[in-house]
């Protein structure tokens, strides 16, 4: 089992959703977050004075899925969420050791 952790821009959440639901995905958890990467933010003017704008506002998604299904969701997350501009985020994929439903007790693959 893979966990695939997504920053993507906001205004994408719900296609991304979307996709991932139309191919089977259904369970994800979606955090609201702040960060910046390569574009180091932005300068805005509020009431003639320039300010910069550190942190950007993005949207986090965590999703477990079997080994199988790592590079499809991947592709998914990518092809939705993609708007060729600069920020468009990152995924990061990391192994999972065990997982367990709490209400039924099921372990690992069962469990998701």
């Amino acid at each position: 089992m893979k966990k695939i952790e997504a920053v993507i821009k906001p205004f994408k959440l719900e296609d991304v959703k979307d996709a991932l639901t139309e191919a089977g995905i259904t369970g994800m958890t979606v955090s609201d977050v702040k960060g910046y990467g390569r574009q180091q933010g932005h300068s805005e003017l509020y009431r003639g004075a320039e300010y910069v704008v550190d942190f950007l506002p993005k949207i986090k998604l965590e999703l477990i899925v079997a080994d199988a299904d790592v590079d499809s969701t991947i592709e998914l997350i990518i092809n939705s969420a993609k708007t060729g501009k600069i920020g468009d985020g990152k995924i990061f994929v990391s192994s999972i050791e065990k997982t367990v439903r709490i209400r039924t007790g099921e372990e690992d693959e069962d469990a998701i």
